[in-house]
């Protein structure tokens, strides 16, 4: 991932929170114009610093760079919620994303 792909993605984590660049950088400790910073190019967070964007996103640092989940968040939650089925309620449920995919 480039410096640039991880502005954008940080931005995209962000719009599917639905908060703004200001409020997250106060949210996690940082002067208001620390994101923007980071979305336009002209910063990079120090690994803590990226450590914490994920603990506010409520993201596993690995899904930060997993590009083709749109929101990782809601994934962890259904992929909890899928751990209680049994079998036969998992394969509906595959049935159906593949039903899905294939739109």
């Amino acid at each position: 991932m480039t410096e640039q792909e991880f502005s954008l993605r940080l931005a995209q984590l962000r719009g599917t929170k639905g908060v703004s660049a200001r409020d997250m950088s106060l949210s996690i400790g940082q002067n208001p114009g620390y994101i923007h910073n980071i979305e336009s190019g002209k910063s990079m967070p120090s690994l803590a610093g990226f450590f914490y964007i994920c603990e506010y996103l409520g993201i596993h640092p690995r899904d930060f760079f997993d590009e083709q989940s749109q929101d990782p968040k809601r994934l962890h939650s259904l992929r909890d919620k899928l751990k209680g089925l049994n079998d036969h309620q998992l394969k509906i449920i595959e049935a159906m994303v593949d039903e899905f995919r294939s739109k």
